[in-house]
């Protein structure tokens, strides 16, 4: 930071416009005619440029650079000459620990106390940031600052998602990124994902038999544009926020990346659980006397899982370790590039390794595909099934997640997994900080408790830059995080930041001096069937955070009034920061009329128009589990008519009515495991016509199947069977599509590029049966589905 003073009044933005009165002449060519040369807003002399690199659900005990099998060179290089944090800690899920990060407030502060899809009215979970606290990116664009995000965006309201927005929670309308590419949701196909640039959709640049892959896409874009940033505006900083889809479920990785840890997970996660904490001692990311925490009931001995599945499991973590060192090493050529253009001794890099623990919603078998899964069918997916589908784990073919049991060995040496925001396993993730300019010592370790709300405060004071008191008008609240700029220097600091409370879903816990008390309410795996206990009688924890790093040794018993007082200290800060009332409710907030959240989706019919896309599922009627028909009035030209007319879902599961040579289709792709057509016997003449599909549901439960009819305005052309539904969800990440298909294709019977109608649609309209058996559902598996997603 420089000493020199600062000309601007920072702490209102936009700086307020204030030129200084002077003589104003008649002539500009009057010698008295003098006015300062115009000159673009700039930080205080001595700004950092800015990147945060942000991963997904990776666990602390993954990353080699934290004592893991992953390797991570471009981590261990960063650490190498900065700094490594060791209590550096989340908020246990995805779209809350963004919205903290992005804020520097706490989660419930700005309305993500879970994520967007199960917004309520209450403040705190409403997933709507107040303008009372505006974003860091926001804020630093104010000041001068080049603004970018590069990959996932979770949270925008679900309500506000659509192609229509409205755009306030997008990054590059509200959230004060001038540049943004990448995806809008909690997880993305890596292969052929869903993209926007800033809010308009875009197809990815090339196909997976290409080459594509969506990490790469994102660094590729990332390194273009700090390269003209730099190239355009040398003198103004940037601040980049790359924060890939990786590792998040569905574990896409080229295959050559996961053959390089051929057999090194064939012993298992228990004995992979304790290399790792050897390990974590021999680096000393981890205490010498840190102790390695039991595994608890809920999770399989590795022994006991059937030997048939181990080859399974085993490439299920090759997979999983493959796309890590896949990310790290996208990662590591931001750094090179920003390296190249002689500005990285000037640049303040966070590289969080994980925005959450690792994530243990892959079942204790895991998955080939995810949507078996949500669907209630693994057991479709058998181990004989499994076994066949070994070698496509991570490909295109597949849209897979490992088992909880390499979930739960990632986290070592802690506790639980992601979701539990009581236990460290849920909360701490390694970090790494570089900025050779701003301080001196390389390969440093440090020990202060630190928190994602605490990044932003720390790049403003690098910065040099006040926190702002109003913006765009409206008052700002205090920034809730605390600068990390004191341990930059100071390795023995005396920690600042040492109370921060934690809560997601009823699990909850408290850090205060040293000492954490926790209680696990609900186990993220387990989310259908059993009794959720009483707030009151969730049973709580006791921790010296001094002398047990691991949270291995519970002294609850042995020390009950200073439970009771944090205890009590966790309740002060949890009204203090919205996240009361607890919320433990599964179909209440899945449903947007009980929840109290807005929604796209009314009643039993919907109209669509040529060109529309991109409509993610709840924004679309859902023909799941009764009757439904659909309608298009088509054109059809005189030379013959093919393609899409509507599509929902993709490979993974969907639907499609399209045109194949002149004759209409209807398929049902059921998980991707088997394909209904039905087809029609007689070719659409030339002309209008109204094309209809009627699905009559065979009723009787969830998941049924149903005869297809398909009619050229009134008469039948052609009659099909399905003979089983996908009662819950088609896909985490596919949308519906009129008159085309974006994303991968519900039928191979054409692909994205020649799905294009080539007619002419005037519209299409979905009307559902009154044979609704969606009441059916039991409310506990829509939350299990809902979570798995995010």
């Amino acid at each position: 930071m420089s000493s020199t003073p600062d000309r601007y009044a920072r702490a209102t933005l936009p700086i307020p416009d204030r030129p200084a009165p002077g003589l104003t002449t008649y002539d500009a060519k009057d010698p008295d005619t003098s006015y300062p040369p115009i000159e673009p807003l700039l930080p205080p002399a001595g700004a950092p440029n800015v990147l945060i690199v942000l991963l997904d659900d990776v666990g602390f005990g993954a990353a080699s650079a934290f004592g893991g099998p992953c390797r991570t060179p471009t981590a261990e290089r960063l650490a190498a000459n900065g700094l490594t944090y060791n209590r550096f800690h989340t908020t246990a899920l995805c779209a809350p620990s963004r919205a903290a990060l992005l804020s520097g407030r706490n989660h419930h502060s700005v309305g993500m106390g879970s994520i967007t899809e199960t917004a309520t009215s209450a403040p705190g979970n409403s997933s709507l940031r107040p303008n009372t606290k505006a974003p860091l990116a926001m804020t630093l664009k104010l000041n001068g600052y080049s603004t970018a995000q590069f990959g996932k965006c979770h949270e925008v309201p679900v309500w506000q998602s659509s192609p229509m927005g409205p755009f306030d929670a997008w990054p590059s309308a509200g959230g004060g990124f001038e540049k943004f590419y990448g995806f809008i949701g909690g997880e993305n196909n890596q292969w052929d994902p869903a993209l926007y640039d800033g809010t308009t959709a875009v197809e990815p640049p090339a196909t997976p038999e290409q080459g594509y892959h969506l990490t790469e896409d994102l660094a590729d874009h990332a390194c273009n544009w700090i390269r003209q940033q730099k190239a355009l505006m040398p003198d103004k900083p940037f601040f980049v926020y790359f924060a890939p889809g990786a590792t998040h479920a569905p574990h896409h990785v080229p295959k050559e990346w996961a053959d390089r840890y051929r057999g090194q997970f064939d012993d298992g996660w228990d004995v992979q659980r304790e290399r790792t904490f050897a390990r974590q001692k021999e680096l000393g990311v981890i205490p010498a006397d840190a102790q390695l925490t039991a595994r608890h009931d809920e999770i399989t001995a590795w022994s006991d899982m059937p030997d048939e599945l181990k080859p399974v499991l085993a490439r299920q973590m090759e997979v999983y370790a493959g796309f890590l060192e896949h990310a790290d090493h996208e990662v590591g050529r931001l750094i090179d590039t920003i390296e190249e253009l002689g500005v990285l001794e000037d640049t303040l890099v966070y590289y969080i390794v994980g925005d959450n623990g690792a994530s243990a919603e892959g079942t204790m078998n895991g998955a080939f595909n995810e949507m078996a899964n949500f669907n209630g069918m693994a057991a479709l997916e058998t181990p004989e099934f499994l076994l066949g589908k070994v070698d496509e784990l991570g490909s295109p073919t597949s849209y897979n997640h490992y088992s909880v049991g390499w979930a739960w060995a990632m986290n070592a040496p802690f506790q639980w997994t992601k979701q539990v925001a009581s236990h460290w396993g849920g909360t701490r993730n390694g970090a790494v900080v570089h900025w050779p300019a701003g301080f001196t010592e390389r390969g440093g370790l440090r020990q202060q408790f630190t928190h994602v709300i605490d990044v932003a405060p720390t790049i403003l004071e690098a910065a040099g830059l006040p926190e702002p008191v109003s913006v765009n008008g409206v008052q700002q609240s205090p920034i809730e995080g605390t600068s990390m700029l004191y341990t930059f220097a100071d390795g023995s600091a005396h920690e600042r930041h040492d109370l921060q409370y934690f809560e997601m879903f009823g699990n909850r816990g408290i850090y205060y001096r040293g000492w954490s008390a926790v209680t696990k309410h609900r186990t993220p795996w387990i989310m259908v069937g059993g009794d959720l206990p009483a707030f009151d009688d969730d049973v709580w924890e006791l921790y010296d955070g001094t002398g047990d790093y691991s949270q291995a040794d519970n002294l609850a018993g042995k020390m009950p009034d200073l439970l009771a007082k944090l205890q009590r200290l966790w309740l002060m800060e949890a009204t203090k920061y919205g996240a009361l009332p607890l919320d433990d409710r599964t179909s209440e907030r899945l449903d947007p009329g009980m929840a109290g959240r807005p929604t796209l989706v009314r009643g039993n019919s919907q109209l669509f128009y040529p060109g529309m896309g991109r409509l993610s599922e709840n924004s679309v009627v859902s023909i799941k589990n009764k009757s439904f028909t659909v309608t298009a009035d088509v054109v059809a030209p005189a030379d013959g008519v093919d393609g899409v007319i509507i599509a929902q879902g993709g490979r993974f599961g969907g639907w499609c009515l399209y045109v194949d040579n002149g004759k209409v289709r209807f398929v049902y792709n059921l998980l991707g495991i088997r394909e209904f057509v039905t087809e029609a016997d007689v070719v659409l003449p030339a002309g209008r016509h109204q094309v209809r599909m009627a699905f009559a549901y065979d009723g009787g439960g969830l998941g049924k199947g149903g005869d297809v009819t398909l009619y050229h305005d009134d008469a039948p052309v052609g009659r099909g069977r399905v003979e089983a539904t996908q009662p819950m969800i088609f896909s985490a990440d596919e949308t519906t599509d009129i008159g085309y298909e974006s994303g991968t294709t519900v039928t191979s019977g054409y692909t994205a590029a020649s799905s294009r109608f080539t007619g002419r649609i005037n519209g299409v309209r979905i009307d559902l049966g009154d044979d609704d058996h969606g009441h059916a559902i039991d409310p506990e598996e829509r939350f299990r589905i809902a979570m798995a997603r995010q």
